[in-house]
């Protein structure tokens, strides 16, 4: 038995969740999500979903964790929301947003500038003497994370000064450099 896939779901106060033909939508304070699924069952009882499935098949199981972490994650994010921040390291390197564009001037020839998912909050942060801080929330999750990755991949950090794109603490594998 799925680890993951048999813990129960509590839904929370004032989100709201329908079953109907392979499609789960949710909706709660900050937005409305759907998702499609197969080989499993959706059970709702007394504010608690159980995800189950029929047999012990391979396919079957791997699908078992994965609905019950998308549903508990769809859940979580019309409730509360994620929010993941970036830093920039580097000298010179700066960002600035208006409204959905982000504008990123890490050390190329030209600025970049990403027109960033309506569903994706923005906001960028600027302290004297501090790196610029990416600031993106979002009631998806898996949106979220590719607006995420795609940011941090137009400069990712290198491992000899740490200069680049990285998340707020996360910890990078550093190497010496020439020895003399």
């Amino acid at each position: 038995m799925s680890r993951i896939g048999k813990n129960p779901i509590a839904i929370p106060a004032g989100v709201t969740f329908e079953v109907t033909d392979n499609v789960i939508t949710v909706k709660g304070k900050l937005g409305q999500l759907t998702q499609e699924y197969s080989d499993v069952t959706v059970k709702v009882e007394e504010g608690v979903i159980t995800v189950e499935r029929s047999s012990d098949h391979k396919d079957q199981r791997a699908k078992h964790g994965l609905y019950r972490a998308l549903i508990s994650n769809m859940i979580t994010g019309v409730s509360t929301g994620f929010t993941k921040e970036l830093e920039l390291v580097g000298v010179g390197y700066r960002a600035s947003n208006q409204g959905q564009k982000l504008d990123l001037a890490l050390g190329f020839s030209h600025n970049i500038i990403l027109e960033v998912a309506p569903e994706v909050k923005l906001e960028t942060i600027s302290e004297k003497g501090k790196n610029p801080i990416v600031k993106l929330t979002s009631h998806d999750k898996q949106l979220l994370g590719a607006v995420a990755a795609k940011i941090r991949g137009f400069r990712r950090p290198e491992p000899y000064k740490g200069k680049g794109v990285k998340f707020v603490g996360e910890v990078l594998r550093r190497k010496a450099g020439k020895s003399a």
